[in-house]
C-alpha cells in the first residue's frame, strides 16, 4: 500500500529506510499523498539536520497529533459514556491521551525499529525509549492528519484505542486526586509536592518528586515529566496508606 511513494521519500539517510516504510503505511491504513509526512514523523531529533536532506524531525508533526489525538478521544467519549460528567470524563481523557498510553500503542504496533534515530540515542535504546515511542506516535497522528483530514487519523486512533478505552468502564481516579481527597477527608492540609531531582539529556529528562502530607513520611516518585513524577509519588504514599490500615485491621482483630 503506497510502497512505490513511501519508498521514493526516504532515500535521504535521515528518513526512514524503504524497507521499513510500506509495511507501517499498511498498519496506519493510509496510503500517504505525501510520503515525506511519514517520513518525518518517524525521525527523531537527534539525527543530524544534514542527514535529514529537506526533511525536519516529528516534533512539528507531535504539536498537530497531540491536539487531533485530543480531539478524537473527546469525541468518542463524550459518545461512550453519555451519563458520566465533565469531571469524569476528563479522567478518562487523562488516562487515554497521556505518554503510557501512546508508548503502549506504539509497542503494539512495533514502531520502534521504523524510527531512525541517532547512532548514539540507538545505543542507549532509544527505539525502546517509552517517551520517544509515544512521540513519534503523535506525530504519526498528525501526519494522517495532514496528509489525509480528520478521517484516517479517526480510523487509526479509534482501531489503537479501543482496548484501551474498553479495558476499565469505570471511571479512573488519579493519585493525586485520590490522596488530596484523604487529606481532606481528614481535615490536613493538602498534600506538598516539591522536585527534588532531575536527571537525563534535555529533551528527555527524568524527574523525581516527593511529596508530603502532615502526620506520614515523605514519598518519592519519578516519571518523564513533572506531572507523571507526582502521579507517581502520590501513588506510592496511598500504597503505604492502604498498607498502614490493613496493619491496623490485623492487629485490631
Amino acid at each position: 500500500m503506497g510502497s512505490n511513494r513511501t519508498a521514493a521519500a526516504s532515500q535521504g539517510r535521515g528518513a526512514a529506510t524503504p524497507a521499513s516504510l510500506p509495511p507501517l503505511a499498511e498498519v496506519l491504513g493510509h496510503d500517504f499523498a505525501d510520503p515525506g509526512l511519514l517520513s518525518r514523523a518517524l525521525t527523531h531529533g537527534s539525527v543530524p539536520r544534514r542527514r535529514r536532506g529537506a526533511g525536519d524531525d516529528y516534533q512539528r508533526l507531535e504539536f498537530v497529533g497531540d491536539r487531533v489525538l485530543g480531539l478524537i478521544i473527546a469525541e468518542r467519549l463524550y459518545r461512550d459514556f453519555p451519563e458520566e460528567r465533565e469531571g469524569a470524563l476528563a479522567k478518562r481523557f487523562a488516562m487515554l491521551v497521556r505518554r503510557e498510553a501512546l508508548a503502549e500503542v506504539a509497542g503494539r504496533i512495533g514502531l520502534g525499529p521504523h524510527i531512525t534515530i541517532s547512532k548514539s540515542e540507538e545505543e542507549v535504546g532509544g527505539r525502546e525509549n517509552p517517551a520517544i515511542l509515544a512521540d513519534c506516535c503523535e506525530a504519526l497522528i498528525g501526519a494522517l492528519f495532514l496528509d489525509g483530514g480528520l478521517e484516517p487519523a479517526r480510523r487509526f486512533v479509534e482501531a489503537q484505542w479501543r482496548a484501551l478505552i474498553e479495558a476499565d468502564l469505570r471511571p479512573p481516579e488519579e493519585a493525586k486526586t485520590a490522596l488530596q481527597e484523604w487529606a481532606q477527608a481528614r481535615g490536613l492540609a493538602l498534600p506538598v509536592y516539591r522536585e527534588v531531582e532531575r536527571q537525563g539529556p534535555d529533551h528527555d529528562p527524568t524527574f523525581t518528586v516527593e511529596v508530603a502530607v502532615q502526620g506520614q513520611a515523605p514519598t518519592r516518585g519519578s516519571g518523564r515529566s513533572k506531572r507523571l513524577a507526582e502521579q507517581a509519588a502520590a501513588a506510592r504514599l496511598l500504597e503505604g496508606l492502604e498498607s498502614q490500615g490493613e496493619s491496623e485491621g490485623e492487629s485490631e482483630g
